[in-house]
């Protein structure tokens, strides 16, 4: 009887994923969470995004979430997507656009949520 010695090894298979993805976590943990908090820059004027017509008919609601990065001046400098219904989330960036903060000493960073659901 012949053994092979090409016989795949689970055990060693499954170690390597499971330190494979406790390395991938390791790095990309700390990245998702920069920005996470909500923002705690005081907001001196803010648009509330426009309903999509299309969200409606289909009843779509939902949360899109948004880094923001506010200047010192208080304009937005940056943003970054994290989450959200594609449908929704060009009316929440529309409306991001518009919306000026107190200015401050130091750019702030901080998670914006914008909330869609149909009014009755």
């Amino acid at each position: 009887m012949c053994v092979s010695t090409t016989s795949p090894n689970w055990a060693n298979s499954a170690r390597l994923v499971a330190v494979g993805a406790v390395a991938l976590l390791a790095v990309f943990q700390p990245l998702q969470a920069i920005g996470q908090e909500p923002l705690t820059r005081k907001v001196k004027s803010k648009v509330a995004p426009v309903y999509p017509d299309l969200a409606r008919r289909m009843n779509i609601t939902g949360t899109v979430r948004v880094v923001v990065v506010v200047s010192s001046n208080g304009t937005v400098k940056s943003t970054k997507l994290v989450g959200g219904h594609p449908i929704l989330v060009t009316a929440a960036l529309n409306a991001r656009k518009k919306w000026k903060f107190e200015p401050a000493s130091d750019e702030s960073t901080g998670l914006v949520e914008f909330k869609f659901q149909p009014s009755d």
